[in-house]
């Protein structure tokens, strides 16, 4: 009986080949492979620019090898306005958490996604503060305990969880909107295709691109890492579908801006 070779990963162009500082079980890591990935297969690398954004992320220029900087919490996709619109001809890609882009960057969220800039948003939903201990996020479940919520989110005190995807559909600028997540191969898959899709809006100069991420925070959750995963399925995807809200046709005029 012959034995099926099992292919050897190849590391995508612009994965750096670095240790992790990650969590065991988070997603971030495996957004990174997906958007480099997706990066390379666009062609797009040596044009490319991220803005880290204070979070768990906030090195994420040490793994994705291209041009990145940081930005004050909450103003990534501020700092992103700002580059796209001095260096046009730069693939500009915005990579923020649920505390950094719908807390204290709810208003420039808001803002740059309602005038249509041509960037890129990524949006990892683990549902908590991850970076600073665990504290409860604008995306925290109801009921759901944290290291500021001990008896669980109570949304008669302190409101729901937002939904960042449906709040953004409100607006009439936005030409891509989507939420995967990273929880299961399959999902994974949808994701990939999603990140290449919200890019390839930005490299044909037509508008606004976002995607949410669901992803998992085993250690902030006080789980292994398989049980993240499914806690990702049957807590967080009730709340927030899979689905994808907004995709223009490929017609659609690139925005005009006054000179």
């Amino acid at each position: 009986m012959s034995v099926k070779a099992i292919p050897m990963y190849k590391r995508p162009k612009g994965l750096t080949d670095v240790r992790t500082h990650y969590c065991a079980g988070c997603g971030h890591g495996i957004i990174h492979k997906l958007l480099a990935e997706a990066l390379e297969e666009l062609d797009v690398l040596e044009e490319s620019i991220v803005i880290a954004p204070v979070g768990c992320s906030v090195l994420l220029y040490n793994y994705i090898d291209i041009d990145g900087l940081e930005a004050a919490h909450g103003r990534a996709s501020a700092v992103a306005t700002g580059l796209k619109r001095a260096l046009p001809d730069r693939m500009v890609i915005s990579y923020q958490g649920d505390g950094d882009l719908l807390a204290i960057g709810t208003g420039e969220t808001v803002h740059t996604a309602n005038r249509g800039e041509n960037i890129t948003v990524i949006f990892v939903n683990n549902a908590v503060y991850g970076m600073t201990g665990g504290q409860l996020a604008p995306t925290t479940l109801e009921g759901q305990k944290t290291l500021t919520s001990p008896y669980g989110r109570n949304a008669a005190d302190i409101g729901y969880p937002i939904r960042a995807c449906e709040l953004l559909d409100t607006l009439e600028a936005p030409l891509y909107i989507e939420r995967s997540s990273v929880h299961n191969p399959a999902a994974i898959r949808k994701t990939k295709k999603a990140i290449a899709k919200a890019l390839q809006y930005q490299k044909d100069g037509l508008g606004y691109s976002f995607v949410e991420i669901l992803s998992m925070c085993p250690t902030n959750w006080g789980v292994d890492p398989v049980e993240g995963a499914a806690w990702v399925k049957d807590a967080m995807v009730p709340w927030y579908p899979l689905k994808k809200f907004r995709d223009r046709p490929a017609s659609t005029e690139p925005a005009k801006r006054a000179s």
